[in-house]
């Protein structure tokens, strides 16, 4: 069982948006290059996202997007749930036929397992996650490489 792309990019795309919310509003390609997922499916995520009034876009010149409500308000388990992904510990997808069209020996303890993990999601939110030590110390790091990329001057054209 794990957690697919989907999920892990969306936590991991709104994470960057809450550590940088400070800045206005963000674009999707600055994510995208902090964070090294691709701009299409990045613009996926943030159209669900934008669905589940996790994220607000603002249009025009310096547009982005931004949180909709304080990071101490949205939790894990919302954005996961938000890309239509789930964290499902039972291999019948949590229909109880996975024995032939009936219920395993292990049903029940896939599922509750299943239930905790979300539980355990729900109870941690983006203002958490930013207060980590940790968190802060990548988030710099990635901001720094950003920077000395948009620093660097273009290559000369050679003709």
């Amino acid at each position: 069982m794990k957690l697919t792309a989907k999920g892990r990019y969306a936590v991991t795309a709104m994470l960057d948006l809450a550590v940088h919310e400070h800045q206005g509003p963000i674009s999707l390609a600055e994510i995208s290059e902090r964070q090294g997922i691709s701009l299409s499916y990045l613009e996926q995520l943030f159209a669900k996202l934008r669905r589940s009034t996790l994220v607000k876009s603002v249009r025009g010149p310096g547009g982005g997007y931004k949180l909709a409500r304080p990071s101490g308000d949205i939790f894990v388990a919302q954005i996961v749930d938000s890309v239509d992904e789930n964290v499902d510990a039972t291999r019948c997808m949590g229909k109880a036929d996975c024995q032939g069209g009936e219920t395993c020996l292990t049903h029940e303890l896939w599922s509750d397992l299943s239930d905790q993990i979300h539980q355990f999601l729900s109870s941690i939110d983006l203002a958490s996650l930013i207060a980590r030590r940790e968190v802060q110390k990548i988030a710099a790091r990635q901001d720094a490489l950003h920077d000395e990329l948009v620093r660097m001057p273009a290559e000369p054209e050679v003709v």
